[in-house]
């Protein structure tokens, strides 16, 4: 059912939190573009302008390689200055107030964490952007370490001192595979929900985008808040196309 207006979206939401006893949220780029964060299919959005680089393609070619950690240094400013809104904060007090069991994110940007969801809370589908990790030996390594060996070898990506291995961004590439623990986890709590709050997500990538069904299918209410229709919404209790940060913002009292 689509909310006649955002009045109505914010009334249905407050009954359906209020009602559930173990709600689960799923969030997408949508929920930070008021952050400063564009989303990546919207007109304007990051893969309209360019297109990330493959797994395969990084491990194939240093110049990839290159390109991948030039291309993140020239958006990390954008990532750094964000902080969280509303959104982000209205989903850590419902998790302070025992509304939510779990957070599944499809984002990197590390807002989550910010606005104070304990880590323990949230699943992470698709990696963190905030770090780096040796594909080989999974050593961690900050960015500012990554950029100052990139920045002092003259636009070259540096391999991993412990075991000379691919350095990458702590995130999941196209053609890598998705972390088993963290789909896992997302499994279990969306089979326990018994409401899904969808939340700025196109549910086009999967097998993340099969939460929703799951979660339907196993006797959960849905819930639908994204600015353009999804392949979900007809299956959805609610669905709302306001802007995020205004529904969600009552729930910061």
């Amino acid at each position: 059912m689509i909310a006649a207006d955002r009045k109505h979206a914010v009334d249905r939401m407050v009954e359906l939190i209020s009602q559930s006893r173990r709600a689960v949220a799923f969030t997408g780029a949508g929920i930070s573009t008021e952050c400063g964060i564009p989303d990546f299919r919207s007109p304007g959005g990051l893969w309209t302008k360019t297109f990330p680089i493959p797994l395969g393609e990084f491990l194939a070619s240093r110049e990839m390689r290159n390109e991948a950690w030039r291309r993140k240094f020239a958006m990390e400013p954008a990532f750094r200055a964000a902080r969280p809104g509303r959104g982000h904060r209205a989903l850590a007090r419902l998790i302070q107030r025992g509304k939510l069991s779990a957070i599944i994110t499809q984002n990197i940007d590390n807002l989550h964490q910010e606005s104070g969801v304990p880590q323990e809370k949230l699943i992470e589908l698709h990696g963190n952007g905030s770090y780096a990790t040796c594909l080989d030996c999974a050593a961690r390594y900050e960015l500012d370490w990554v950029r100052e060996r990139f920045e002092a070898a003259g636009g070259v990506a540096p391999d991993c001192p412990k075991c000379q291995g691919p350095v990458k961004a702590a995130t999941i590439s196209f053609g890598q595979a998705m972390p088993e623990e963290a789909m896992r986890r997302a499994e279990a709590e969306t089979r326990a929900a018994d409401l899904f709050l969808s939340i700025g997500s196109s549910l086009v990538v999967w097998p993340a985008a099969g939460f929703p069904a799951m979660a339907k299918q196993n006797g959960a209410r849905l819930v639908v808040l994204n600015r353009e229709p999804t392949d979900f919404d007809g299956m959805a209790d609610l669905v709302s196309r306001d802007d995020i940060g205004d529904v969600l913002e009552p729930f910061l009292a």
